[in-house]
């Protein structure tokens, strides 16, 4: 499905990073590691290796990953793209000291319960989660992100899911977002911002 929809000339998701990141941009620590899961078109990955961190990014879809390249490439920037299905990534443990999860909705309840765990695991002590997505509301809106609402995110649902980490932001709000075709409109929003004890 991805390389279906991945295989225009436009990107689809535009080739700006998410408002969100560059929000936070201040918790980017030149030098640091990061990891960008399923990462698509590279446009959060790139942005990374633009404030200097030393970034991994990954994503199932070759077509996705080669556009991200491209990205990479025109914008003189580093990124080490792997193709790799989520499901089947090594969280290795105590690996990196950012992990950058945005908008991977895409993911059932089982599914998204590994990779939080996997997410919480490969980040070093003191290391950082950065995770952007949709609320359940968003379905309604139907302005980007899937349609079922057991994909979506709440509060209580993240709370719950890295209750063991020091949670320093965890917000739900709605704002206009335009984000290539993909992400455009009025967007149910939710930010968590996770430290690793």
């Amino acid at each position: 499905m991805w390389d279906e929809r991945y295989a225009i000339d436009e990107y689809l998701f535009g080739t700006e990073p998410a408002v969100f990141l560059t929000a936070h941009a201040r918790l980017l620590v030149p030098g640091a590691s990061a990891l960008a899961v399923a990462d698509g078109e590279g446009r959060n990955s790139v942005f990374l290796a633009e404030c200097g961190l030393d970034v991994v990014a990954m994503d199932a879809s070759p077509v996705g990953v080669a556009k991200a390249e491209r990205l990479a490439a025109e914008r003189g920037a580093t990124v080490d793209f792997r193709i790799a299905d989520i499901m089947e990534w090594d969280w290795t443990p105590d690996a990196y000291d950012t992990v950058v999860a945005i908008f991977i909705q895409f993911l059932t309840p089982d599914q998204r319960g590994q990779v939080f765990e996997g997410m919480q695991r490969t980040l070093r002590p003191g290391g950082r989660l950065l995770l952007h997505g949709y609320r359940p509301e968003q379905v309604a809106l139907g302005t980007g992100g899937p349609s079922n609402p057991d994909h979506m995110y709440t509060e209580a649902l993240l709370r719950d899911a890295f209750g063991g980490m020091e949670i320093e932001r965890l917000e739900s709000y709605d704002a206009v977002i335009e984000e290539g075709t993909g992400h455009l409109g009025e967007s149910a929003l939710i930010d968590l911002i996770a430290k690793k004890r």
